[in-house]
């Protein structure tokens, strides 16, 4: 997977180093929302002087790229997502596993937000989180 980052990398216009590879390898490998700290934990045995500050401006130009998806609640958790189209995650609250939601309701909230509000939607983010059907089957808590 390292040559299909080099050319994400490259077609965005980032250079191509060895700290921006390695946290998306990460993110890749494990598939669900991580925090930066846990990512600059996966990734520092890899990858020589990558602090935390350094984990954080990757994850924020990935973001600004559009690339990973980012989720505020009590700390902020990424995900990298290779689905280019747009859409929204649902995230299980006991085991973290990420699905693609392609539903989206942009036309119903823009109706609302002109009509009543008379205002400019600019963008949106819509987080879902749940039970996925693994940990509703199993009773798992959320």
């Amino acid at each position: 997977m390292d040559d299909g980052f080099k050319g994400l990398l490259k077609g965005l216009k980032l250079k191509v180093t060895s700290r921006r590879l390695a946290v998306l390898e990460v993110m890749a490998r494990e598939g669900v929302f991580l925090s930066a700290e846990q990512i600059w934990t996966k990734a520092r045995g890899h990858v020589k002087n990558a602090g935390l500050p350094t984990v954080y401006r990757i994850l924020e130009e990935l973001v600004e790229a559009g690339v990973v998806a980012r989720i505020h609640g009590i700390r902020q958790l990424y995900y990298y997502c290779s689905n280019e189209r747009h859409h929204h995650h649902f995230v299980c609250a006991s085991c973290g596993k990420v699905e693609d939601v392609d539903l989206c309701l942009i036309d119903v909230l823009e109706r609302e937000v002109s009509g009543r509000i008379r205002g400019t939607l600019l963008s949106h983010t819509i987080e879902l989180s749940g039970l996925c059907q693994r940990c509703t089957e199993q009773g798992t808590p959320g």
